[in-house]
């Protein structure tokens, strides 16, 4: 299938639902900060992920039991995705818009194409390679945009986009892991329940040394904000996108955040108002030819299991 149309609807239809969820969970995350720490945040984001994973295993009488290797790989993909990431894009948001964060994460194709050349031996075209400098100069007019606002907060935006960046890198170190042969192999549900069961406990002992004791914030918006985060945008949009990963590859899979950013933007407008400066509107434009560029590359050609 290394030539297949990427723009089927067995590929189309889940990148839909992923680019829709992901593109308002940056402003639920939001509602996720002040109260409660953004460590136990993600904590209880995944616990409910990996308990709604537990239950659709059960339910749909998928396979859950792994050996040692298979444990050792989930936990891995916790660590990168569901610990390291996530606590980098939450602190972040605390610093920079959510709208900014989705923009500069959804450079995410960029390491992912990397990566995938330098793990999985797939080939980076030459307009791939055009498409990404395009992005690169979008998101960074976007930097000198935040930069310009405030030189007061200039080290504070600089420091959420750095953070922002970290997490990038970690997400792309999981999607990678995807496309293995290992990762390929194992079965969706329980490599999800168990990679988020060991995140949220990565998560609970960085909470338990740095914070202390569990914190929680009995309020109608934080406790549906952790379900939608943890079903929805957790349980549910990670088994789409890994499985578009797994069919197409990581490079490919990461263009679904064409679009996030624009929703996200939106939104930010909407609820924070985020002021769209001349030199946001052409760092936001020039950012998203970048990544349609990069998404008429062809698709390279993706390992066989």
């Amino acid at each position: 299938m290394s030539n297949s149309p990427m723009l089927s609807a067995r590929i189309m239809i889940p990148f839909a639902i992923v680019t829709i969820i992901w593109g308002s969970t940056w402003l639920v995350i939001r509602g996720q900060l002040g109260v409660v720490p953004p460590t136990w945040s993600v904590c209880y984001r995944f616990l409910v992920g990996a308990v709604a994973m537990f239950i659709y295993a059960l339910g749909t009488k998928a396979p859950l039991r792994l050996d040692w290797r298979g444990h050792m790989f989930a936990a891995l993909l916790g660590f990168a995705q569901f610990f390291m990431n996530f606590n980098f894009v939450y602190r972040a948001e605390g610093l920079i818009t959510s709208g900014l964060v989705a923009v500069v994460f959804s450079l995410l194709f960029v390491p992912n194409a990397i990566f995938a050349r330098a793990f999985l031996k797939q080939p980076i075209t030459g307009r791939f390679l055009v498409g990404s400098l395009i992005a690169l100069t979008g998101v960074g007019l976007l930097i000198l945009k935040e930069a310009r606002a405030d030189t007061a907060s200039a080290h504070t935006s600089l420091l959420g986009l750095g953070l922002t960046l970290a997490g990038v890198f970690s997400a792309s170190a999981a999607n990678v892991m995807q496309g293995t042969d290992r990762g390929r192999g194992m079965s969706m549900a329980a490599m999800l329940a168990w990679g988020m069961f060991w995140g949220a406990g990565m998560n609970a002992v960085m909470g338990l040394v740095t914070v202390g004791a569990p914190v929680i914030e009995l309020t109608p918006v934080y406790l549906a904000g952790t379900l939608y985060l943890g079903v929805m945008a957790s349980a549910v949009a990670f088994t789409l996108y890994f499985g578009v990963i797994r069919a197409i590859g990581p490079g490919r899979a990461a263009y679904s955040g064409v679009i996030t950013p624009v929703i996200a933007m939106l939104l930010s407008t909407v609820f924070e108002h985020y002021h769209w400066t001349l030199l946001a509107v052409s760092g936001g434009v020039v950012a998203l030819i970048g990544l349609i560029v990069a998404l008429s590359a062809r698709k390279p050609a993706v390992k066989s299991a």
